[in-house]
């Protein structure tokens, strides 16, 4: 454990200091360093749903030399190398800024070109099939309180007619396929400078102009948000021990007593927990359930789509190696992260972001994105991340979910089938802070002396011999549920310290299928971290028709694919003759 890990352990148990789960005497299973799985090729649970499709945001850099380039666009050759790769047929989200748009006002050739870039990038994606959600967000000149791009906006009459403008010319007369999202962030002070009263009423003159735009045109034109930093985030203080106080709620129950369109949740959620959206609120229900209990409750339909509009690994630091010489680890992370979303019942998930951020006014520079990006070096293309691969590992997924059993906290499998091929996505991540999120988890079962205990540890350097098992707990004049929570604690950081290390073995025996497959297997791990080609790691042959067992060993971090497509069948070659012979006789009969 690094010096940082105190603090962050404080700022973690700070943030979910009123987690409210059950106190349950679990006991993490002993993992095996060996998995056997069934998988029947005959059986389907249905459509891969959605969440597993390669939705990201496209936003990158922050600073481009050519001022009519969107600002917040990642550059227009990293765009080219996602479509040449991926396509844009699902959902893709563009910071659509207000403020940069409006700047350029007293040189119209150059706006125009500003908004011809946006509406291209928005054409193609619409034109490709997908769905843009197009973040509304920066005040424009003169419309704010104060004179700064993320100020709560003054003159709302004047807004609403620049922001209806701008949906009737993409959604009613270009017909592009868009959903439109109000502001980013707006609970945090660096997004948003206004009070949470503001952010209403700049919601309802956005959803006012939708509606009066959905009679013009006698068409859907979806809205949503509020795009907070998590779940349970309100412009004013919160934690989730008050869920009814976050902005998610009371956006809806705003919207729902004055009549608003409100088509779609959405928040961030960045984090190195996979099972984040797991988490348990004081109803003794996962908070997926209870958002949807709200919207039931405020009369919108419980199945509205509920959004993660920006997730990546680590919740903390702007730059972070496991995003950069170790991106491997954020590549394994991805697929965990998204199985989860998955089970938790999330509807879609948008990765943040396409490229790294550097070199803009602002000096924000954050390693976040599947591209790097390197400010010193402006002409520089940069290269693709670990991250990226495993992205384009999850596009080849088959259209088909398959069942799979396997109970292991690191381990886990995503088997998928098509009409003609068979895909298996295999991966190992081992989140480095297990023992940390644990605590923070379950630090809201212990009563307030117990909590200043844990607090007062958190905040010395004792922390990290407590975890390591350097320390005697006995010694210490901790209650028992404290030296119980503890002891959990030092046994799963032993467990994931041990894992990080070793490789495992996964035996898979397949079933229902038939024929000879080739089978092709690709590969992320810490071989490589960046700027590797997405090509198969090796080829061969397996046959179907007798009972098959794969058996594959999985490094700590790391993905695979297994691709399995059906051989051909061999060409035999028939001489003329005999060739006019077997037609005439088939004729015949």
């Amino acid at each position: 454990m690094n010096k940082r890990q105190p603090i962050i352990l404080y700022q973690a148990l700070l943030f979910f200091i009123f987690l409210p789960f059950l106190w349950v005497n679990l006991c993490f299973a002993q993992a095996s360093d060996e998995l056997e799985v069934n998988l029947d090729f005959s059986s389907s649970l249905g459509p891969l749903p959605s969440i597993y499709k390669t939705n990201i945001d496209l936003s990158g850099r922050g600073a481009h030399r050519d001022i009519s380039w969107p600002q917040t666009l990642a550059a227009k050759d990293v765009l080219d190398t996602w479509q040449k790769d991926l396509g844009f047929s699902y959902f893709y989200r563009i910071q659509y800024n207000l403020w940069e748009i409006t700047q350029l006002a007293k040189d119209e050739a150059v706006q125009a070109r500003l908004l011809e870039n946006y509406e291209e990038t928005i054409k193609k994606i619409s034109d490709s099939g997908g769905t843009v959600i197009l973040d509304l967000f920066g005040t424009p000149f003169g419309l704010g309180r104060v004179l700064d791009k993320n100020s709560s906006v003054h003159n709302l009459m004047a807004y609403k007619e620049l922001v209806k403008d701008a949906i009737r010319k993409l959604s009613c007369d270009k017909k592009y396929n868009i959903w439109y999202e109000v502001w980013n962030a707006p609970d945090l002070e660096d997004f948003f400078l206004g009070e949470k009263s503001e952010y209403f009423r700049l919601y309802r003159v956005v959803a006012e102009a939708v509606k009066e735009l959905r009679q013009e045109a006698k068409m859907h034109i979806p809205l949503g948000g509020p795009s907070t930093s998590c779940w349970f985030a309100n412009i004013e203080t919160n934690n989730i021990l008050f869920p009814e106080r976050s902005l998610i709620y009371e956006l809806i129950k705003y919207c729902s007593n004055y009549k608003l369109p409100l088509d779609f949740i959405s928040w961030h959620a960045y984090s190195s927990d996979p099972a984040l959206e797991k988490q348990e609120t004081i109803y003794n229900k996962p908070f997926i359930k209870l958002i949807r209990e709200w919207l039931s409750y405020f009369s919108f339909k419980d199945s509205l789509p509920l959004i993660i509009d920006e997730w990546n690994f680590d919740a903390i630091a702007n730059i972070s190696s496991k995003r950069g010489v170790d991106a491997y680890i954020a590549a394994s992370y991805i697929p965990a992260r998204i199985k989860n979303m998955q089970q938790a019942g999330v509807d879609y998930q948008i990765y943040f972001c396409l490229e790294d951020f550097g070199g803009n006014k602002e000096r924000v520079t954050r390693n976040l994105g599947v591209f790097s990006f390197a400010a010193e070096r402006p002409d520089y293309k940069g290269y693709a991340k670990a991250s990226y691969n495993t992205l384009r590992m999850l596009n080849l997924l088959g259209n088909e979910l398959l069942s799979v059993k396997l109970t292991d906290d690191f381990v886990g499998v995503i088997p998928t089938k098509s009409q003609d091929y068979f895909a298996v996505l295999i991966y190992n991540y081992i989140d480095p802070v297990a023992a940390i999120n644990y605590l923070s988890r379950n630090i809201v079962y212990l009563n307030s002396a117990e909590k200043k205990s844990v607090l007062n540890i958190a905040k010395s350097d004792r922390i990290d011999k407590i975890i390591s098992g350097q320390t005697d707990l006995s010694i210490l004049r901790l209650s028992p549920k404290v030296k119980d929570m503890f002891n959990r604690a030092i046994e799963l950081n032993s467990l994931a310290k041990r894992l990080s290390t070793t490789n495992r073995k996964i035996k898979i025996s397949f079933k229902g299928a038939k024929d000879i497959y080739l089978l092709s297997r690709y590969l992320v791990d810490s071989s490589c971290s960046s700027g590797c080609a997405f090509e198969a790691k090796d080829e061969k042959e397996v046959d179907f028709n007798q009972d098959y067992v794969e058996t594959v060993e999985i490094s700590p971090y790391s993905v695979q694919l297994l691709i399995f497509k059906k051989k051909p069948l061999p060409v035999v070659e028939v001489e003329p003759d005999t060739a006019k012979e077997l037609v005439e006789d088939a004729e015949n009969k």
